[in-house]
């Protein structure tokens, strides 16, 4: 086994932490504060291909893998949180066209994907079945030349400013198999978007529900064959578990080195906070817990490339622990900074409410749980 990144790595690493130090971090706490879903810099991110960064090449995706989208979505999220988790939200959807769909969609839609011409969201979850997604109400019925959408989708990051939805419906009976997926444009006849979710953290992207009210999508923007839109779901969603679990590591990687600078500079007792040894402990284990569940999930995205059998359980695991533990270690750096933590005036506050939600979003992490003790069940 190898740990350290090829050069090539290196190097996309460096670039995306670069971009991230100089286009998001500088307006980090003010896109929080206003709710601003700073659209430009998402399109300067797709001039470095990082709005197609596993997509192919000949519709103008990067054509990169699993582990060096992590670590792109690591170091960007060093700048800001809930930007790049929408990067990776976009980045799942595009993903789905281009692995499932047809290639006559894939040339319409992907080169503009990919260049963040038009901006995707993904469309899952319901008002009625979050975790229990097969249960989905979505309906799409056969009208000739279309597909007649009804329903709504919930927690929509990109509702009502993306051009595209990947949207999951039923098409046939009940359960995993009924359900077909289909890209719908945001000026479809039927489709509508509810008031912006007031949230606790995320502020930086719009979240909304989706709406069909016999919303007319054309055959030829159903992805894949009928009934294949649940597999097509879950599989962006291994890659998505991924994603998210990076931004969780390059958030409380922030957290922590900004818990390191605090105590190596603030004086309690008549000493820097450093010199206490229970709080050199605290740091340690802080640091500890990150870098095994950078472990976790640079392995997994590794079995995803591979095509691993294992990859969808190593993918819960890793979604499960990095999640968690970067919750905690950012938790615990605002714990550190004492009442300056719960201050606006430092990052610490608005990292723990951003990374908050990751324990929840792409599968909760107890559903993570019941992924990974199915498959272990199994075998």
């Amino acid at each position: 086994m190898d740990f350290s990144l090829t050069d090539d790595q290196r190097a996309i690493e460096e670039a995306a932490r670069a971009f991230a130090e100089a286009e998001m971090a500088p307006h980090s706490a003010r896109w929080d504060e206003e709710k601003h879903f700073p659209v430009n810099v998402l399109r300067k991110a797709a001039e470095l291909g990082f709005a197609g960064l596993y997509v192919a090449e000949d519709v103008g995706g990067s054509g990169l893998s699993r582990l060096d989208a992590s670590i792109v979505f690591e170091a960007l999220s060093y700048g800001d949180v809930a930007v790049s988790a929408f990067i990776s939200i976009h980045n799942m959807a595009a993903w789905m066209i281009d692995r499932f769909g047809a290639d006559e969609l894939r040339r319409r839609y992907l080169p503009k994907l990919t260049a963040m011409e038009f901006i995707a969201s993904y469309c899952l979850t319901e008002p009625g079945s979050g975790s229990d997604a097969a249960a989905l109400g979505t309906t799409a019925r056969k009208d000739g030349g279309d597909y007649v959408l009804n329903g709504s989708k919930a927690f929509i990051s990109g509702a009502g400013t993306s051009d595209v939805y990947v949207v999951m419906a039923r098409t046939g009976g009940p359960g995993p198999k009924g359900i077909s997926a289909f890209v719908v444009e945001k000026d479809a006849p039927g489709l509508s978007f509810g008031g912006q979710e007031k949230k606790m953290g995320w502020n930086a992207q719009p979240t909304a529900q989706v709406n069909f009210d016999d919303c007319r999508v054309p055959e030829e923007n159903r992805i894949g064959a009928e009934g294949d839109g649940f597999r097509f779901a879950m599989a962006g969603l291994d890659g998505g578990r991924i994603n998210i679990a990076s931004c969780s590591l390059g958030g409380a990687q922030l957290a922590l080195d900004t818990a390191r600078a605090h105590l190596e500079t603030r004086k309690q007792f008549g000493q820097a906070l450093k010199e206490f040894q229970g709080l050199q402990w605290r740091l340690a284990d802080m640091a500890t817990e990150l870098e095994a569940a950078r472990l976790m999930v640079r392995r997994a995205a590794d079995a995803l490339d591979k095509r691993d059998p294992k990859a969808t359980q190593y993918c819960a695991m890793a979604k499960r622990f990095a999640t968690d533990a970067g919750f905690e270690v950012a938790n615990q750096a605002l714990q550190l900074h004492g009442g300056y933590g719960y201050l606006r005036d430092y990052p610490l506050e608005r990292i723990v409410r951003d990374l908050r939600v990751h324990q929840i979003l792409e599968g909760t992490n107890e559903i993570m749980r019941v992924i990974t003790a199915r498959e272990l069940l199994r075998q």
